[in-house]
């Protein structure tokens, strides 16, 4: 074994092993798997990404090893796991496609590799996703870093785990040796949008006869993690006829930040001492590409009813400064902390405030990446709803100047009869996922009714408010820190550099596939681990280094070596 271990770690180092993973990485990260209105574009995005790995899995010098493109199983649509997708309403179809028309032709990709006694005996499996966020950014490599969407969340993942296989079975074949026990890669769809895929195979108890641990691939900084924090997106649709609802979203906004505020400071788990627990607005009306990826950028229109004077010009500019130093002191200027990677601010100026005839312009500018990265960055939804607050509480101010009282709008949007807001809320296993939804929906109905309040509407708050969980919901789970699997990975990781003497054990501050798993098979242990930096991930310059991708690999490689187990090949 001493042997095999020293192999795969020397392999694993060579240039040539290197240049595999940057050229890989860089042909699948080209395809543009994020979703689409068109489905038929996603399948034509999946299938030719597919095209790719099953290319090189089928070179692999596995005896008996054979691939599958599993169909999707529409049923998926019955689990309470299920999420509903955002984007496959059309105008031809208003209510959106079925299951049966959203995953016809559609599928994840499975590769067996039979241990010493077939495909019928318990083994292990791997997972990682193709899929990833909007908007696309095309692939580069520079300096020893790959850029572009998908690079670390998740198919810098995927190439590892291809990779890895690629070594342990060139290893093996070297050693005249064979894997003891089964091993079973799923190479999966539809995380970023709820994790559909992986629930389609979390579902199928055939499949579940091949392995029983997992290891999910994820953007983990190569750390190792039994426990995944929980997520769930919401959607509030806000209706109010004679209402602002633009205005209305502002206050709704603030209480849906006090109650994630309070949900950090209830969350005490021994596996999340640093409460990761995020709120995330992604989405307002047409802004925003995703409602777990942070809103960089916003923009706003002040419009008075006569021409601006210097008086209402200056009791503006005034109440924005004032709301963005009250933001500032609850969630930090961003401007002070530099991009490790471009050396530029993270947020070079927090707006813009222009004058156009009767109207101010006020574009808001934060910094983008995933919802879990949301403190190292600067949501632009929240520092928006800070100002319209202030002036919206300024307007008997502003009354008194010759332009008259403001209303607010969305920039490029006109006022209509429905605004709709998207985004996510993390929370760890202190809390059921049910209380956090709840919590959030009496959240937005306290903030529809502070508006209400305000601005003298006799209306019903909860009749303004439709507060949905349709999309991805995902339920925290702890898995057990010192179970024979985890030992095993922290082996790998000690060899492979990634983990350290006395490291101690945590859960991951993000969710993912992992809790499908977990929740379908509550007693299976389920590992997360992968290289990549969370902040990055999302991230309009998302990347990853190369060097952590060759880490992943030889930890992938001996994990699966100490799990399965060798023996000599049988003839």
């Amino acid at each position: 074994m001493d042997k095999l271990i020293s192999e795969i770690l020397a392999q694993s180092r060579s240039a040539e092993l290197r240049q595999y993973v940057e050229n890989l990485l860089l042909e699948i990260c080209r395809v543009d798997t994020s979703p689409f209105a068109d489905v038929g574009l996603m399948r034509q995005a999946e299938s030719e990404v597919f095209d790719s790995l099953e290319r090189e899995l089928g070179k692999l010098p596995f005896a008996g090893a054979r691939l599958e493109r599993r169909a999707i199983n529409p049923d998926i649509s019955r689990h309470p796991g299920y999420s509903q997708l955002y984007f496959t309403k059309t105008a031809e179809r208003p209510e959106g496609l079925s299951p049966q028309q959203t995953y016809e032709g559609r599928s994840n990709l499975l590769y067996f590799v039979p241990g010493k006694n077939g495909v019928e005996a318990n083994g292990l499996a791997l997972n990682a996703h193709i899929d990833v966020v909007k908007p696309f950014v095309p692939p580069r490599l520079e300096n020893g870093v790959v850029y572009g969407r998908g690079s670390c969340d998740d198919k810098g993942a995927v190439v590892c785990m291809l990779t890895a296989l690629k070594l342990l079975a060139k290893v093996l074949q070297e050693n005249d040796r064979q894997l003891r026990r089964n091993l079973l890669a799923m190479l999966v769809i539809e995380e970023e949008t709820g994790g559909n895929g992986s629930l389609s195979l979390a579902m199928d108890k055939e499949l579940k006869k091949l392995y029983d641990s997992i290891l999910v691939l994820e953007c983990c900084g190569n750390n190792i993690h039994p426990a995944n924090r929980g997520a769930v997106w919401y959607r509030a649709d806000l209706q109010c006829p004679g209402a602002n609802l633009f205005e209305m979203a502002a206050f709704v906004y603030e209480k849906l930040e006090l109650a994630g505020r309070a949900i950090k400071a209830e969350s005490r788990h021994r596996l999340f001492p640093q409460r990761p627990v995020q709120t995330c607005h992604g989405m307002l009306g047409e802004y925003g590409e995703h409602p777990s990826r942070i809103c960089g950028e916003i923009a706003f229109e002040i419009c008075f009813q006569d021409e601006i004077n210097e008086e209402a010009q200056s009791l503006v500019e005034d109440g924005i400064e004032s709301a963005l130093a009250d933001y500032l002191a609850l969630y930090g200027d961003k401007s002070k902390q530099t991009d490790p990677n471009s050396g530029k601010p993270k947020v070079e100026k927090h707006y813009d405030l222009h004058i156009e005839g009767r109207r101010m312009l006020c574009h808001v500018h934060g910094s983008s990446g995933h919802m879990g990265s949301i403190m190292e960055n600067d949501g632009a939804i929240t520092k928006m709803a800070c100002m319209v607050r202030r002036l919206f509480r300024m307007k008997e101010q502003l009354a008194k100047t010759a332009a008259g009282a403001p209303e607010m709008q969305l920039h490029g949007e006109k006022p209509g009869s429905l605004l709709k807001l998207e985004g996510g809320q993390g929370f760890v296993p202190t809390h059921h996922i049910d209380e956090i939804m709840r919590r959030m929906r009496e959240a937005a109905i306290e903030g529809a009714a502070s508006y209400l309040h305000l601005a003298d509407i006799d209306k019903k708050a909860q009749d303004c408010v439709d507060m949905s969980y349709d999309k991805l919901h995902n339920a925290a789970f702890d898995g057990d820190p010192d179970s024979p699997q985890m030992r095993n990975a922290i082996a790998a990781g000690k060899a492979a550099g990634i983990w350290k003497e006395g490291q101690a054990v945590s859960g991951w501050t993000v969710s993912c596939d992992s809790r499908l798993f977990a929740f379908e098979y509550p007693d299976m242990p389920v590992l997360t681990s992968g290289a990549g930096l969370l902040q990055h991930a999302h991230a309009d310059d998302e990347q990853v280094e190369v060097e952590e991708l060759m880490k992943s690999i030889a930890f992938i490689a001996l994990y699966l070596l100490n799990e399965a187990g060798v023996c000599p090949k049988t003839s």
